[in-house]
């Protein structure tokens, strides 16, 4: 298994495969809205097998003006789930994200796969806006549940 800092078009095609098996068909989202924040200057991981085949990705989103960065866009494709290539990509995306001179991640993640982050040195903020990665506030609306496989939990580790 090897991680990869995407910087070439066919390793940007391996991510939107991730994300497209993972995301848009094992979660019945939308390609656009699985996809329509993405920019070309994006930074993205993409762990691959021993044969070239992608398995894992993320994406990291720099919050300079809160000194902090965020992993997004986690996605293993159903078959590597289990298999170490999520915590590859996280690894090499705290890898990363420490050489850009930042020591503080924020992860927003599903509820279901918080046991996954906390392994890899997470922890829950429950006093925290998984919205606006702010401290709650009483004058916060209750967050509606939409989706109850996207109900959204506020992570976050210092390196």
């Amino acid at each position: 298994m090897k991680t990869i800092r995407v910087k070439e078009e066919w390793q940007r095609a391996g991510v939107y495969y991730v994300r497209t098996q993972a995301m848009v068909l094992g979660f019945d989202l939308s390609l656009e809205g699985e996809f329509a924040d993405d920019t070309p200057d994006g930074k993205y991981i993409l762990v691959m097998d021993d044969y070239g085949k992608p398995l894992s990705t993320n994406r990291i989103h720099l919050l300079p003006e809160r000194n902090l960065a965020k992993i997004e866009r986690v996605a293993t494709i159903s078959t590597a789930r289990g298999l170490g290539a999520g915590a590859a990509g996280i690894l090499a995306a705290e890898d990363w994200i420490r050489e850009l001179g930042y020591s503080h991640i924020v992860i927003t993640s599903r509820k279901e796969a918080e046991g996954f982050y906390h392994r890899l040195g997470y922890i829950t903020r429950e006093d925290m806006n998984p919205d606006t990665l702010e401290l709650k506030k009483p004058s916060d609306p209750v967050r509606e549940v939409r989706d109850p496989r996207f109900v959204c939990v506020y992570m976050e580790k210092q390196l």
